[in-house]
């Protein structure tokens, strides 16, 4: 059972590559979550597949915010 499942997360991983071409923090997140991973009881490669995917949208979600505080530059006072 253990290898199927640790299959179908690799092959999982390995499907999501494409999508994440520009996969900004997903190198630190997946550091992060493989030691995490590995503390909470020997999953390091699951935790870092996690914590590419939780870093890579937190950096999305930053582009975001800026992007639309460039958008709207603050009104000036007269």
């Amino acid at each position: 059972m253990r290898p199927l499942i640790a299959v179908c997360v690799f092959s999982t991983c390995l499907l999501m590559l494409p999508g994440l071409g520009s996969a900004k923090g997903c190198l630190k997140g997946a550091a992060v979550g493989g030691v995490v991973g590995h503390v909470a009881g020997h999953h390091a490669i699951l935790g870092a597949a996690a914590g590419c995917v939780i870093e890579h949208h937190r950096e999305k979600e930053k582009d975001k915010a800026a992007a639309r505080q460039n958008q709207n530059p603050p009104r000036k006072s007269p």
